[in-house]
Formats: structure tokens, sequence, C-alpha cells
């Protein structure tokens, strides 16, 4: 079996920023009060761009740094708000960079998504059938909230993150923990045509519950001890879930990488725009080990331990 690495990664932010103290004005909110619930200062939103547009503006920000475009056998999107059902996002991606033929996947997992076509992307490439592969998360979430519903409004976001793995002889470790619990999904949906809906409470619980046990179940089958994770990078999705799930796991907050704070919540995007955040501001180097933890609809929660 073949082991993977992260080669590059890029990043995306529509131009359009949106201060949490204008939606504060405008819903006649407290000045502060986005800030503390969810420590959001600003987010983004698109204009007369497409989602497809985003992925495209991400992939070329990964290629912009050097990378070589050959050997890329698989393109693989995570989106919750595709507009398109045919042709995918991964298709104009492929077209718009002149990529070679290969497989082009799109896939719903809700905001959990990235890590889903992760570790799908792993998968290929373990078992010899691609060298690279191109993993996507995008949303323009700004297209599907309700501007007065105060559970999605204040912190939802546009944007795409883009990462290229590949085949390496370096010993690496991967170990994932994806699962998907269906019997509460209602607390988070997107029909189509509609809004988001969200049920902000039970969101909340839980979040902070099964990533704790998803993460654990995760540390148990690698063997490894939290102590020896440089960083985990979570889906940014509230700054309370997030102290709350590193209270729980007994770490120090510093050890969560977070910047909902200037971007938002861009559900796919997330985990890949601050995983590329990381990189440029070099907080790890190779061989640190670091967990990517997904969570949202579906309810689908999945977390990855990799060796960078």
């Amino acid at each position: 079996m073949r082991n993977i690495e992260i080669i590059a990664s890029g990043k995306y932010l529509p131009k359009k920023e949106i201060l949490s103290e204008e939606i504060e004005k405008k819903m006649a909110l407290e000045k502060g009060y986005i800030e503390k619930r969810t420590g959001i200062k600003k987010k983004y939103y698109i204009e007369k761009e497409k989602i497809e547009d985003l992925a495209i503006e991400a992939t070329r920000d990964l290629f912009s740094k050097g990378i070589n475009k050959e050997n890329i056998g698989l393109i693989i999107v995570a989106t919750t708000t595709t507009q398109n059902l045919m042709p995918g996002i991964s298709n104009y991606i492929q077209k718009a960079l002149n990529l070679k033929p290969c497989i082009c996947l799109d896939i719903l997992a809700g905001c959990s998504g990235y890590i889903n076509a992760f570790d799908i992307a792993n998968m290929y490439i373990k078992t010899g059938r691609v060298e690279k592969a191109l993993v996507i998360g995008v949303d323009i979430l700004s297209k599907y909230v309700n501007k007065e519903d105060i559970n999605t409004s204040i912190i939802l976001s546009d944007g795409a993150g883009a990462t290229l793995i590949g085949n390496t002889n370096l010993n690496k470790e991967y170990y994932s923990n994806i699962k998907a619990e269906g019997e509460n999904n209602h607390i988070l949906e997107c029909k189509a045509n509609s809004n988001i809906y969200m049920e902000g409470k039970e969101i909340y619980k839980y979040a902070v519950t099964k990533t704790v046990k998803n993460i654990k179940e995760l540390l148990k089958e690698a063997k490894e001890d939290i102590e020896n994770i440089k960083y985990i990078i979570p889906h940014q999705s509230n700054i309370k879930i997030m102290k709350a799930i590193a209270n729980r796991l007994k770490i120090d907050i510093d050890k969560m990488y977070i910047n909902i704070e200037n971007i938002g919540n861009t559900f796919c995007a997330s985990i890949p725009i601050a995983l590329n955040e990381m990189i440029e501001k070099g907080l790890i180097q190779k061989g640190d080990k670091v967990i990517l933890l997904g969570y949202g609809g579906g309810l689908n929660t999945g977390s990855i331990l990799i060796s960078y």
C-alpha cells in the first residue's frame, strides 16, 4: 500500500466583505453580539461569481505556486451549494485549467464533505488508481441564507479551498474515521430552491459530543496520543463549538487552528482554507501530525490523522 502527502494548497475568497457590525445594525443587534456569539468579525459574499468560479480560482492559486499539473488523475469537489446538476464543478475546473482527461467527481456530504472527498482521494492514490488528486471544498452559502434568520445569516460565508495530494515513498501516517448518523438529519438541512435551515442549539449539542467521540476513536485506532498532534484543523463552525471541543478533549485552544474571525463559516471550504493559511504561515512542517475534523449536515462526522 502506498502513502500520500499534501503537495500544495490554495484558496479563494470573494471580493465583497461583510462586516459583522453591518449585520448587527440591519438586525438591530447589540454591537459586538455576533463576534461574542460566533467569533466572526467579517465574512465574504459573492456578487456576480458562480460557484465554479470560486473553485477554479482556488485551484489557480494552488498552481500559481509553481506546481506541476501533470499526472493529476482525479478532481473531486465537495460542496453543499452546487448550482448545476451537470456538468459538475470538477468538470468546470478541468476545462478552465486545461487539465488532461481524468476522473471528475462532485460529492454532497454536508459541512464534512471535504473530509469525505479527501478520504476518497486517498483511497484512489493508495490503490494505485491515480498518482495525484485535487481535492476542493467550495460553497456559496450567501445564496441560501434567509437574511432575517439569526441562526444562519450571522455566520455563513462564501469561499473555496483547494488541496493537491499525491503518492509518496516517505513513511506517512494516515487514519480516518468517517461516519453518518441520519436520525437527526432534520436539524441542519437545505432543500432544493430553499434556504438553509439550522437548529442552533441542537447543532451545538451534536457538534461538541460526536466530534470528540470521533477523534478519540481515531486516536485509539492510530495508537496515538493527542499530545503528539501538532494541530487539529476543524470545520470553522462557531467559536463556541470549537472551544467546547478543545475543552472536552482537554487540550489548549491553541492546538485548534481557528480562522473563523476573518473568514466566517464556509461549510465545505472551511478546512482547506484553514489548511492553506497554516501552510502559508509555516505553522506546520514536514512530519508534523495534524487532524482534519469535519462535522455537520447529514449528520456527517469525520476526522483524518495525517503526517504533513
